[in-house]
């Protein structure tokens, strides 16, 4: 668990890292304007650790799956060479998935103004960019990404489906309590991650609701990986007895 944790967070610090900085250089500067080849690796990048998240967090959900259906095989089926070949696994599949993205959406022309709105370059955003019909990109957009983010969610919401039946035949109430609670942090996150990317993606909006896109993007852009400390954090058991004793040695003194 805490080997995946790891990763995550390194992965959430270049994903936050890959829109954040020019986003504040826009704040600040009057000139708010991206090179053709900057705003496309900036899109590469984020399209890319962001799906590497999605599948990250249903690896995680499978290790927690794991852990509690099958505490027994927990050492065998979650060794370290199967650790780290699921970790190859997520960056593979993410990155992958980027490069179609970007590939399809680079060869469209862009003839009309060069004016994005958005805080970064997206997809849709460049898509409006276009003088020609972007219903096939639409199509790749919908079952490329549509199986890397709906496929995660769908195995992550397994994994949770046979972890609750697991967790419910436990007879004691301590007993159930403690063993959700090794995943009441995961799935916390993986609501709100999940939740607001498909709603960036994958369902259909009208124009009016497409600008509220723009703020959900924000939330799993920013501020997803903005919260994840504090939600893995404060739900730790270690991490609440470490801030338990650091206030109670500094009552002492």
């Amino acid at each position: 668990m805490y080997f995946f944790l790891a990763n995550l967070s390194f992965l959430e610090i270049l994903y936050t890292s890959s829109i954040t900085p020019n986003g504040l250089r826009n704040l600040l500067q009057e000139s708010k304007t991206i090179s053709f080849v900057g705003c496309f690796t900036q899109m590469f990048f984020f399209l890319g650790l962001g799906s590497t998240e999605c599948v990250l967090l249903t690896v995680m959900a499978y290790d927690r799956y794991i852990a509690i259906c099958q505490p027994l095989f927990y050492s065998r089926c979650m060794n370290p060479s199967v650790c780290v070949n699921l970790l190859c696994l997520s960056w593979g599949i993410g990155f992958l998935n980027s490069l179609v993205h970007t590939v399809c959406t680079a060869m469209l022309p862009f003839c009309k103004d060069h004016l994005i709105r958005h805080f970064f370059c997206d997809i849709p955003s460049l898509w409006k960019l276009s003088c020609r019909d972007t219903h096939p990109n639409e199509l790749v957009s919908i079952f490329v990404g549509g199986c890397v983010i709906v496929g995660s969610f769908i195995l992550t919401l397994l994994s949770y489906i046979y972890i609750l039946r697991v967790v419910l035949r436990i007879p004691s109430k301590n007993g159930r309590k403690k063993a959700f609670s090794t995943c009441g942090s995961h799935l916390m996150v993986v609501i709100i991650y999940f939740g607001t990317v498909i709603l960036t993606y994958i369902l259909p909006g009208s124009d009016s609701y497409n600008e509220q896109k723009r703020v959900l993007s924000v939330i799993y852009g920013v501020i997803t990986p903005l919260i994840n400390p504090i939600i893995y954090g404060f739900r730790n058991t270690d991490f609440q007895n470490a801030i338990n004793k650091s206030i109670s040695h500094r009552r002492i003194r």
